[in-house]
């Protein structure tokens, strides 16, 4: 491999906004002493509703890892832009966005794809909110139930979703296929590959997490925001000087 030719010239780029990559600012971080905080959202209200008992169970999981976690209940969410950003249960779900630093989301497969709660929850979340973003740079786990033959639709469309939030989506995943016959009747899971596929993934967004989120500020960091906050601070200066 050529080695990297710093006298290149780059004409169009900003070198004051592009220095070099700081490897300190990526190896000798000072590593976090609170529990990873894990925030897990589900897609659906049903009583017996197999993405919330595949979350419980995921829950149990990261709490034996040594995470901290919160699951949100979309109960009472109103449909997106129906009502306020002040809605009790829209602050609710972007206050533990923002507490969160590493996501879990499981949604039901229903004609294909994720759940239209699945979805409300994500569409609340906004990618900014001033200059404090809810998702961005966070860990994000997807699960999904169906109810008949596996498919990784539901799953698909979530990691979709969390490259568009921003959020280092880890590379496992969980299916569960005929969900109905995975719970037992007290909604525990029962022994089966697809609740070791569950713990893989658990232990995977824990190890993600603990890696990323002491760096998630500077691996998120982007040249293209940093010449557009260099150029509105200009302008802003210039604008006092008239």
């Amino acid at each position: 491999m050529k080695p990297v030719d710093h006298a290149v010239s780059l004409p169009n780029i900003d070198m004051e906004q592009l220095p070099a990559i700081d490897a300190s600012a990526l190896f000798d971080v000072a590593a976090s002493a609170h529990k990873p905080r894990i925030l897990m959202l589900y897609g659906s209200l049903r009583e017996r509703s197999y993405s919330r008992m595949a979350t419980e169970e995921a829950a149990r999981i990261l709490t034996w890892l040594g995470a901290e976690v919160r699951i949100f209940n979309p109960a009472g969410l109103p449909l997106p832009d129906s009502t306020p950003a002040d809605h009790p249960k829209v602050k609710e779900l972007r206050e533990l966005s923002l507490w969160s630093e590493g996501q879990v989301w499981c949604s039901p497969e229903r004609h294909g794809s994720m759940t239209g709660i699945m979805k409300s929850q994500i569409d609340w979340l906004p990618l900014s909110l001033g200059s404090v973003r809810p998702t961005h740079g966070r860990t994000l786990a997807v699960m999904q139930v169906s109810g008949g033959s596996q498919s990784f639709n539901a799953v698909n469309q979530l990691r979709i979703l969390g490259r568009w939030m921003r959020m280092f989506t880890i590379p496992n995943q969980s299916s569960v296929a005929k969900a109905f016959n995975e719970f037992d009747a007290a909604g525990r899971m029962k022994p089966s590959p697809y609740y070791n596929r569950i713990v893989d993934v658990m232990e995977e967004l824990m190890k993600f997490t603990l890696l990323l989120r002491d760096r998630s500020a500077y691996l998120t960091n982007r040249y293209s925001e940093r010449v557009e906050s260099a150029e509105e601070l200009a302008r802003r200066v210039n604008q006092r000087s008239i």
